[in-house]
């Protein structure tokens, strides 16, 4: 995927071509190839193992690619992209004997382009005990705390390893909204999740991976305008000969299938509506091998 001139279309924040990791004979990522737009907040769901953590680790230059080729705003990863790009790692990497208000003096002192006055707003918005230290904070307070972190570097490519996973349902919500204004700004937001509910009207992409390979990469509306789910009775199977089927499920006389297509096809029985994210994405993961 490459910026077109013609129309001043940005390059993409993040291209993975052809990239392969395997550790010993198993294969972490499988020839995974997609571009992530820059400016946008694009989800990388899968099943636990589907190589989402190892993608991440290669796009912030932690690890070097088998085969392939990773590319992080404009160039290879590495030094001269880190001060760009910000990086949280899913066990929230924190110095555990200092105090939350150390811990954002640390951030000024060791990032450059360091964001106090957003910062310090962020850490009183979210009600964080300043003078606590962050080895007796309570593991989703520390998550908080660490998304913090990256997101007062202001970089230009934020990359989050499971950022919701240790948050309540109040401190997800309100971490999402923070991720929201930090697309706003300019950021480009890459996180891997299984709150695929919680990012609904969020996240503008999503890249699905199962087993270390691309199954879908796609602009979200475009996606959701493109498919459809259909149910209906076993007798009306044939009906959808032909169509472009991403997953099919059986119950009793009946079925659900999630299908590629534009326009519903008039049936018998059959029922057609557009499905949300987390039905679109769990299609893709129960179903066939392929890409969107």
């Amino acid at each position: 995927m490459s910026p077109d001139p013609a129309l001043g279309l940005p390059a993409p924040a993040l291209i993975a071509d052809g990239v392969t990791v395997a550790y010993g004979d198993r294969r972490a990522l499988d020839d995974c190839s997609f571009a992530v737009p820059a400016g946008s907040v694009t989800a990388l769901v899968g099943r636990n193992g589907a190589g989402k953590t190892t993608l991440l680790r290669a796009a912030a230059g932690l690890l070097r690619p088998d085969r392939g080729t990773v590319t992080v705003l404009g160039g290879p990863p590495g030094d001269r992209a880190l001060p760009r790009i910000g990086f949280l790692a899913q066990d929230s990497p924190l110095y555990r004997q200092l105090s939350v208000a150390e811990t954002l003096r640390l951030g000024a002192r060791l990032n450059p382009g360091w964001a106090a006055d957003h910062a310090w707003e962020l850490a009183r918005a979210a009600g964080l005990p300043l003078q606590e230290r962050v080895g007796r904070l309570a593991p989703g307070v520390r998550a908080r705390l660490a998304l913090i972190m990256a997101l007062g570097k202001r970089p230009d490519l934020l990359l989050l390893d499971e950022p919701l996973a240790a948050l309540d349902p109040v401190a997800r919500a309100e971490s999402v909204r923070a991720l929201m204004g930090a697309a706003a700004g300019g950021t480009t937001v890459v996180l891997s999740t299984h709150a695929v509910a919680d990012l609904a009207g969020v996240c503008d992409h999503v890249v699905v991976l199962d087993r270390g390979r691309v199954r879908a990469a796609v602009e979200v509306d475009a996606a959701l305008a493109g498919h459809r789910l259909v149910n209906g009775a076993e007798a009306d199977l044939p009906a959808l000969d032909g169509a472009d089927v991403i997953e099919l499920r059986r119950a009793g006389d009946g079925f659900t299938a999630l299908v590629r297509v534009a326009e519903p096809v008039p049936a018998g029985t059959l029922a057609w509506h557009t499905p949300n994210l987390e039905e679109l994405v769990l299609g893709y993961l129960r179903g066939r091998d392929g890409a969107a």
